[in-house]
């Protein structure tokens, strides 16, 4: 049987760590090849890791929400193919020495300190024995081994396993391989996790902390082991009321309740607020991670850019009937939809092209003005939360083009198959507030971008037209542009004229244009 590493994979240029979001696959599941094993976050795009090999899951390195570098070990596989080479499980073991070389370097350091004779005679477990047997008469030991040099433990690739933070916290800590395992876990089969470790520390600080103060300190010892205690003891003093000299027994009384009052107040901070419900119909629900994330982003927006809105209704009546003739025809022979979008995406391109001072972003002082008009489009996903994938170089793309970008990027971002290059460099924003038959909005920036577009819906109204009979009431297709855009470096004159030159695109539409 080989042991496989699976590896977080390279999800993208610039992105180096990405979040577990959560195991599909359980330590003893069956594993096929291009089997979904995790699921992970960066940034806002969720994706899955697949494994490359089929097998059977021995074992997680990571745990749900625990961040992980791209290229680190994420678990093993066992394969039914023959273990040509030791498989470390450990993913730090690369750069750590080999534990079966180990013993040879403590063995020959151990020996340059005891006669050969005696070395000979002693095999290699009975140094901590000698340890022991020097320091268990010495007043104080139990307080000096807290600050004595730490003692890396020799963790063997059989038995228990430990991650690579609770190694690094046992070998700072001077904890034994025997003494880790004595510690109860209370992960996945019994896995000792940081927590873990980190109260039995403190239990065992606790355990000392107590002694100390009932007993007076060792004086050789008195430095650094007794200074904390010796400060919980100034401070109960200082807590008690000094209206008359307490005498020697007084103040071994008051330190009691400074004992017990210490650990009463630390539950009652980290205990979560009781949230009482009235009326008991209420519901709490904790934010999930992407919408923690879309909260933040939008906070941030609105404190760095002061938000103007400029609106402009246009007359889209020569574009709905257009589309409503090419559709059918389009959809046979592309073997896609086209919808309002890319023809949205398309003027937009064209007016950024007349107004490039709105494809810019701020720095500081510095207005950096883009070369690339990537546009950005804001996708609604089934599950309430928001996501802005990027068509990169727009202009550069035709109708038929923009239109199976719009469409693979939509669907992609539907079925969480987005990668995180899809939502990078995005240089403009347009935000379909139609779709959901509203006819305006005021949409917030999407940083570091200064301006973004929203679309209303289209909807047949009277409308004022303009013929060579004079002017005329008939019922038209009109739609509401509505730009937000960071009068920090973007004017009203050029948000204006620029909405407006977005709308002439789309009122000026060719009724017979071929695509």
């Amino acid at each position: 049987m080989a042991k496989y590493q699976l590896l977080l994979p390279k999800m993208g240029e610039s992105v180096a760590e990405a979040t577990v979001i959560k195991w599909v696959k359980k330590p003893g599941d069956k594993v096929n090849a291009d089997d979904a094993v995790m699921e992970i976050a960066t940034d806002k795009v969720d994706s899955d890791v697949p494994s490359p090999v089929a097998g059977k899951l021995v074992e997680q390195l990571y745990q749900e929400n625990d961040v992980v570098q791209v290229g680190a070990v994420i678990a093993i596989i066992e394969t039914e193919e023959p273990e040509a080479a030791p498989v470390t499980v450990q993913p730090e073991e690369a750069s750590a020495p080999q534990p079966a070389e180990e013993p040879k370097i403590t063995e020959p350091t151990y020996q340059e300190a005891v006669p050969f004779k005696e070395a000979e005679k002693a095999p290699e477990p009975e140094i901590s024995e000698i340890q022991s047997a020097d320091l268990s008469g010495i007043p104080g030991i139990d307080q000096l081994e807290q600050k004595s040099p730490p003692v890396a433990p020799v963790f063997k690739s059989e038995g228990r396993f430990y991650s690579p933070l609770v190694r690094n916290i046992a070998t700072q800590e001077g904890i034994s391989i025997d003494v880790l395992d004595s510690i109860p876990g209370t992960g996945s089969d019994g896995r000792l996790t940081k927590d873990d470790l980190l109260n039995y520390l403190q239990a065992k600080t606790s355990s000392v902390v107590q002694n100390t103060q009932s007993s007076a300190p060792v004086e050789p010892f008195n430095a650094q082991p007794v200074e904390q205690p010796v400060k919980a003891v100034e401070l109960a003093k200082e807590t008690q009321p000094v209206a008359e000299p307490a005498p020697r027994p007084v103040i071994a009384a008051t330190q009691e309740p400074a004992k017990t009052e210490i650990p009463k107040a630390a539950p009652v901070e980290q205990q979560p607020a009781s949230v009482t419900s009235v009326s008991g119909a209420d519901e709490i629900i904790e934010m999930d991670r992407m919408r923690r994330l879309i909260a933040d982003h939008m906070v941030m927006s609105k404190q760095t850019s002061p938000h103007v809105t400029s609106f402009v209704e246009a007359d889209v009546t020569n574009l709905v009937l257009w589309r409503e003739k090419v559709k059918n025809s389009f959809e046979k022979r592309e073997g896609e939809k086209i919808t309002f979008t890319p023809i949205f995406i398309e003027a937009v391109a064209k007016a950024i092209k007349d107004f490039p001072m709105i494809n810019v972003s701020v720095n500081g002082t510095q207005i950096i003005k883009k070369a690339a008009i990537n546009i950005s489009m804001a996708t609604a996903l089934p599950n309430g939360n928001l996501i802005v994938p990027v068509i990169k170089k727009a202009d550069e793309l035709n109708l038929v083009g923009l239109t199976k970008a719009v469409n693979d990027l939509a669907n992609r971002a539907r079925n969480g198959k987005l990668l995180p290059d899809d939502v990078k460099e995005g240089t403009f924003t347009i935000t379909n507030v139609g779709s959901f038959g509203n006819v305006m909005g005021t949409p917030i920036i999407n940083q570091p971008q200064v301006a973004i577009l929203a679309v209303g819906a289209i909807k047949k109204k009277p409308a004022v037209i303009e013929t060579k009979e004079g002017d005329m009431i008939a019922i038209r297709h009109m739609m509401f542009l509505s730009l937000s855009y960071d009068h920090r470096v973007v004017d009203g004159a050029l948000g204006g004229s620029f909405v407006r030159r977005v709308a002439d695109y789309l009122e000026k539409w060719d009724n017979s244009r071929e695509v």
